[in-house]
């Protein structure tokens, strides 16, 4: 997992860095990433038109450390000062921005570009708040930025990723530490855990309880994201609906009444390695209790979805029964079960307001969105890029759920079990259909992302 530095995290790490190795040298080392892109972006320099958009700060140093390169290099190069900047950028190949780095707050209105010009950002483009990804309207749009260190979270949220282009790294000798968020990529799909060669189908059981009458469609998209992510055995319980009206084959139906439901789900559960509920279940009064009960007296992982999210009702009830459990619990909410939970929307600064949910619940919180931020209770978190709006269609979360069921009864931990199930969800929907994708589609997708993700004899545990 790739780290991820908030601004507070750079400064550290900036300072450290200045100590070690001082300040004129890492300005020397990142002003050279920069020439040394622009080269690759322009594919050579001589007799190239370059404009520099240079800040006071040492974002600016950088940029003018790279125009002097870039000089010596046959290039044709204009420092333009970002307070005396011209609202047009004259006819150039290349515009390099300078004007602000991570430190950007209030307004920035960037030069126009010319039509042909390549735009090449430093650190991050100017206007976009790093630890957000929020922008101000006139934010420079680059195609592509180098960034120092690691990557920043406003690179990766929020406006950021289209404002940002392609995104280089470069450490310039800079020992980032251990930060308290990371980026889940694909590599990462090795850490999920490998079927034990002598093992048998319970070893990865899970519990669905989704469901009910009118509400078939949750429930069979939960259970078989559970099987296509590799649980050995699902059981699926819907109350009050007849074992096998649901049409999933591979999951085992148990009888669930319609109301006192909560025991019959617990006396089945002592065989399951984790619990997924909420997807279809309704939100009448029986659904909540019987929903409150089980995540209260359930001894396994759970995840908690859709209808499940409603009957816990507000943050402090929320609380009261989650910190009771002894197991992890999981909260899969999109922005409008986050609100209903907190009483507003996260707002811009999403990974802030996953970590303030996930603090205040004891609990994991998986927040869906064009990027996904999970956080657990003691504020480590990741970041999931690899959603898209494919994903934007009933059902897809009924499926997520279940996936992650299945990667917490592999034997994963709450916080990557989450993360992974995002991006291999995020992962499937890429390669599906361009348009049209509908839910049901996904399970497969996800055994082909999972199936294709180097694991096998020599996954990592």
């Amino acid at each position: 997992m790739k780290p991820v530095l908030t601004t507070a995290e750079m400064e550290a790490v900036d300072e450290e860095g200045r100590r070690q190795v001082g300040l004129e040298t890492l300005v020397a080392r990142a002003g050279f990433s920069v020439a040394r892109a622009a080269v690759a972006c322009l594919g050579g320099m001589y007799g190239r038109r370059v404009a520099v958009v240079a800040g006071k700060g040492h974002n600016g140093d950088d940029g003018r450390v790279a125009a002097a390169l870039l000089a010596r290099r046959g290039a044709r190069v204009t420092v333009f000062p970002a307070a005396d900047v011209p609202d047009e950028i004259p006819g150039c190949d290349l515009v390099v921005d300078a004007a602000f780095g991570t430190r950007f707050h209030g307004d920035y209105r960037a030069p126009r570009p010319p039509p042909e010009a390549v735009v090449l950002a430093v650190d991050i483009p100017s206007g976009v708040v790093a630890d957000t990804g929020s922008a101000t309207p006139g934010a420079v749009r680059a195609d592509v930025t180098v960034t120092f260190g690691a990557l920043k979270p406003g690179l990766l949220l929020g406006q950021g990723p289209e404002l940002a282009g392609a995104v280089i790294v470069e450490p310039i000798g800079l020992e980032v530490g251990t930060p308290a968020q990371h980026l889940v990529e694909d590599d990462d799909l090795a850490w999920i855990p490998r079927r034990d060669p002598q093992g048998n189908k319970w070893d990865n059981a899970v519990y669905v309880v989704a469901g009910s009458p009118g509400m078939f469609g949750a429930a069979a998209l939960a259970a078989r994201g559970a099987i296509r992510a590799g649980a050995g055995m699902v059981r699926l319980g819907s109350p009050g609906i007849e074992p096998g009206t649901v049409p999933v084959v591979e999951a085992v139906a148990r009888p669930v009444p319609e109301v006192d439901w909560a025991g019959a789900v617990l006396d089945e559960l002592g065989r399951c390695q984790a619990l997924v509920v909420g997807p279809g279940l309704g939100r009448t009064a029986e659904a909540a209790r019987g929903i409150l009960e089980v995540v209260a007296r359930a001894e396994v992982p759970i995840v908690i979805d859709a209808d499940g999210l409603f009957a816990l009702g507000a943050v402090a009830e929320a609380s009261a029964v989650l910190r009771r459990r002894r197991a992890p619990t999981v909260l899969t909410p999109h922005d409008g079960e986050y609100a209903r939970l907190v009483g507003a929307s996260p707002g811009e600064d999403r990974l802030a307001a996953t970590r303030v949910l996930a603090r205040d619940l004891g609990a994991f919180v998986l927040l869906k969105g064009p990027a996904t931020v999970v956080a657990a209770p003691s504020g480590e978190a990741l970041i999931v890029t690899a959603g898209s709006s494919r994903l934007s269609t009933a059902g897809t979360g009924d499926v997520l759920s279940g996936v992650l069921g299945a990667l917490l009864a592999r034997g994963l931990a709450p916080l990557q079990a989450a993360g992974l199930a995002a991006h291999v969800h995020g992962r499937a929907a890429a390669i599906g259909l361009g348009e049209g994708l509908g839910a049901s589609d996904l399970p497969r997708l996800v055994a082909s992302v999972l199936s294709a993700g180097g694991m096998g004899p020599g996954s990592r545990r």
